[in-house]
């Protein structure tokens, strides 16, 4: 076998390795792309039911605005009061520190 076959021969047989790699990279890229697609569709149903979830979430507190009884409004508003009384605690204070 001369130098020349040689060099062929082992050129022969890098391409073939080369092609053989290019089918394994190509079958690990349609491997990703089916779990890329697979993984964009289950974002999208956790996307909805998420979505879903919010709009029971306020429609379930909106209801139990609505179904406060006369004790639970006096109860929130002393709440309420408390709360404005603190704030307004709370800007006397900063105001003097600021003066």
């Amino acid at each position: 076998m001369t130098a020349n076959e040689k060099a062929l021969a082992t050129f022969e047989t890098r391409i073939r390795q080369m092609i053989l790699r290019f089918q394994e990279l190509k079958k690990e890229n349609k491997s990703l792309y089916e779990m890329l697609q697979k993984n964009e569709q289950d974002m999208n149903q956790l996307r909805q039911k998420l979505e879903q979830q919010q709009s029971d979430y306020n429609s379930l507190k909106m209801a139990r605005m609505i179904e406060i009884t006369d004790g639970d409004l006096t109860g929130a508003k002393d709440r309420l009061s408390k709360l404005i009384r603190d704030v307004n605690k709370c800007i006397a204070i900063l105001s003097d520190e600021n003066q």
